[in-house]
């Protein structure tokens, strides 16, 4: 089991790049905030068979996180991460501080419009903000190929997909499958803060939305059946929604039931925040 590289500063992060390119390799990326679990691997395995060679992030981004929000007990355990990309195949992980990332003086932010708007910018303002910036000076700073990206946070992938495009920046962009438990339950590392009853309370997230996404498919009234989900999510232990959305697939506008739709629901349990979306066919 080779260990992948590991790199905290730009610096050392462009000249082993540089390297690859000089050999005529492609590189993707896969940016993460580490506590990597089986969701994670899979980008990894993604990145590998799309590139000769596969760049890991592993940053807690602050400018992502309001004050109100779990920035501090945030999961952070770099040594089981390395494990499992060296186990997976990752080339090189690269695992800069706040002060490489954010240095004295850094004064810039990219604000995204467009697919952002609602959904998460409704409870988290700032939030989408801090990923478009974070983002754009990884991929400035890696100059990716490809980078991979999964749909479990649909709304993240089309922000970024959006930044890319209006920036001109050369990276492609691919969502990738979100990857679940046996009960359904998407992969997050927010779910270690689940305890056993929470997480089976927290399987029921993923079979209603399947059920309301039929029934949006089918015919139903959009307004009802989006109200009647997060009804359903109470009923079923959740202490609050935050918010059950139908949206258009490619720019996250309204729905309309001529085109590709995804319902996205944000809820919380207990002190965590879950978040998961499902396709709706087109009628």
């Amino acid at each position: 089991m080779s260990r992948p590289i590991v790199v905290d500063s730009v610096a050392a992060l462009r000249v082993q790049i540089r390297d690859w390119r000089r050999g005529g390799l492609s590189v993707a990326m896969v940016p993460t905030m580490g506590a990597l679990h089986d969701g994670h691997i899979s980008l990894v395995r993604m990145a590998l068979d799309r590139a000769d060679r596969c760049v890991v992030s592993i940053f807690v981004n602050p400018t992502q996180f309001a004050p109100s929000e779990d920035l501090d007990k945030y999961p952070r355990q770099l040594a089981r991460d390395l494990d499992k990309l060296a186990a997976t195949g990752a080339h090189l992980a690269f695992t800069p501080g706040v002060a490489e990332m954010y240095p004295v003086g850094f004064a810039t932010r990219i604000s995204v419009g467009g697919p952002s708007s609602g959904l998460e910018s409704d409870f988290r303002p700032t939030f989408f903000d801090g990923v478009a910036t974070v983002v754009a000076k990884l991929f400035l700073q890696a100059l990716p190929d490809c980078a991979i990206f999964g749909e479990k946070d649909y709304q993240q992938l089309c922000v970024v997909r959006r930044l890319c495009r209006d920036l001109d920046l050369p990276v492609e962009i691919i969502g990738a499958p979100t990857v679940r438990d046996t009960h359904g339950l998407a992969m997050s590392s927010r779910n270690a803060y689940l305890s056993e009853t929470e997480l089976e309370i927290a399987r029921q997230l993923n079979a209603i939305l399947r059920r309301t996404a039929t029934a949006l498919a089918a015919g139903t009234e959009e307004a009802s059946t989006t109200v009647e989900a997060g009804r359903a999510l109470v009923e079923g232990g959740f202490q609050s929604v935050d918010y059950v959305a139908a949206r258009e697939s490619l720019t996250l506008g309204p729905w309309r039931r001529d085109r590709n739709g995804r319902l996205l629901a944000a809820a919380w349990l207990g002190k965590t925040r879950l978040i998961d979306n499902v396709e709706i066919p087109s009628a």
